[in-house]
């Protein structure tokens, strides 16, 4: 069946693995499991498990939104919200404590799967394919360590035990190096594509170039002159010749469910409507709002500084927010707004939503990781900084997403403007998909951007420090060679 891969997921852990917690409650090695062809694929399967829990409950979505300057938490929600929108974190925030614990989590199902699977009797290409799985998992789940805490600690086997699994934060580039490695191994691993469609979901060797692409664009910083602009650009441009991937002609088509690892798509997350779904229709709906199984949640808010950012001509505005609905009782239209503080009245993300949903938290909207429209722009902006402004290519990359977006196309900017154009074209193609805080922290622009943000008296405590987050207090706890970051 076509769904087959994304249902186990929910079920493979509990029936076949032991807990995977690399915090003090930890976990026990099983000595009687991974021994066979079904252990693996059980076992790889699992480790995409991680990555729903990720996704679903808000770990790297929230602190993207919020953290930066696209949305804002209802002040009567979570006070864990509150504090990340106000600069007010600290080593016991929910939201720093759960992006640890899943990356570590995922590490270890990685870790267990490069350990186990390589010693089973079983088909050689597909055991290959398995351990290219691992490590380009593993690169993800230390790419979002990397990127949220700086050096953290390096964990590239199986812990069997608590003993001695002390252990010190290991450098950032330390960290970079492992994940360019691991992804560099999933390349030579993984498939251009898969032949079933109950494989939608799993890693490809475009999800592998693509994340390297991105990996080098992060290490490149805000740095001028620096190598990996041009390593960006040309794992962007070697992705863009595999001749597999294409922009949707509607904005809307990139998030519908029946476009489920279509031809933009170079890695999602997937859920499945009323089986193993996400949050994103009735967490994000206006709060009350009767138009979703149990009404909606209204988590956060779209700031006015991001919805005034589109242009009236924007395609990707209608598709993205939700502006207005009709009562299902009483049948008048509801307007919302940016301004008004009533959450019931407030404008909400949606294009992550899933109308068929019937079951509340349980939309089979797949989270969009990576999308060849950033495929594009990673070309465009890395192209741009290594020549030292842009060119035909650059401009023709760019005006791609923008053209899709019904936008003119641009042209006549210098390296500074182009830059700037990007960042601005990301946060509008992206907005809601996990990526604005990373770019403004990795472009030195966290600062200006969180204080420029300043409806419903924010006011935010933003320092320098806070381009990192505080290492979870607990682990700090349980693991005396962790040091916290400084200002923390």
């Amino acid at each position: 069946m076509r769904n087959i891969f994304i249902i186990i997921l929910s079920i493979c852990i509990a029936g076949c693995q032991p807990s995977l917690d690399l915090s003090p409650d930890g976990w026990k090695a099983s000595s009687t499991f991974y021994r066979t062809p079904a252990d693996a694929e059980a076992a790889v399967t699992g480790a995409y498990s991680v990555l729903h829990e990720v996704y679903r409950n808000e770990h790297i979505l929230t602190p993207n939104v919020i953290s930066a300057d696209d949305g804002i938490p209802f002040l009567t929600g979570s006070a864990d919200r509150v504090a990340l929108w106000k600069y007010e974190q600290v080593s016991t925030n929910i939201y720093s404590n759960q992006i640890w614990s899943s990356a570590f989590r995922g590490i270890q199902f990685s870790n267990i799967i490069l350990s186990r699977v390589p010693a089973i009797q079983m088909d050689e290409t597909l055991k290959k394919q398995y351990l290219g799985e691992a490590h380009y998992l593993r690169a993800l789940h230390y790419f979002n360590l990397v990127r949220f805490y700086g050096g953290v600690p390096l964990i590239t086997k199986e812990i069997t035990t608590l003993d001695g699994v002390e252990a010190p934060k290991s450098g950032i580039e330390e960290v970079y190096g492992l994940i360019e490695s691991d992804l560099k191994m999933a390349e030579v691993a993984l498939p251009r594509s898969y032949s079933s469609g109950a494989s939608i979901g799993r890693a490809t060797l475009g999800a592998a170039k693509g994340l390297l692409a991105k990996v080098y664009l992060s290490r490149a910083g805000n740095t001028a002159g620096s190598p990996y602009w041009a390593q960006a650009a040309a794992k962007a441009k070697e992705v863009m010749d595999l001749g597999i991937y294409d922009l949707w002609d509607d904005y809307a088509d990139v998030f519908a469910i029946r476009n489920r690892g279509g031809k933009e798509s170079l890695f999602e997350v997937v859920f499945l409507t009323d089986i193993q779904g996400n949050s994103f229709t009735t967490g994000y709906a206006p709060r009350g709002a009767p138009i979703v199984p149990n009404n909606g949640f209204g988590i956060f808010r779209v700031s006015k500084s991001l919805f005034e950012s589109y242009a009236a001509n924007d395609k990707r505005k209608a598709v993205t927010f939700l502006t207005s609905y009709v009562h299902p009782v009483t049948q008048q239209t509801v307007q919302l707004s940016v301004d008004n503080p009533d959450p019931a009245l407030a404008v909400s993300f949606w294009k992550l939503a899933d109308p068929t949903v019937k079951v509340g938290l349980n939309g089979g909207t797949s989270w969009p990781y990576m999308r060849y429209s950033e495929i594009l722009l990673i070309y465009a902006e890395a192209l741009s900084e290594a020549n030292g402004g842009p060119g035909t290519e650059a401009y023709l990359a760019l005006n791609e997403v923008r053209n899709r977006a019904g936008l003119d196309d641009l042209s006549g900017l210098n390296a500074t403007t182009f830059k700037n154009a990007i960042l601005e074209e990301r946060r509008l193609e992206f907005c809601f998909e996990g990526q604005r805080w990373f770019d403004l922290v990795r472009t030195g622009r966290l600062e200006a951007a969180v204080k420029a943000e300043n409806s419903f008296s924010r006011n935010a405590k933003v320092q320098p420090h806070h381009v990192w987050f505080p290492i979870p207090q607990r682990e700090i706890d349980a693991n005396g060679a962790l040091k916290q970051i400084k200002g923390y």
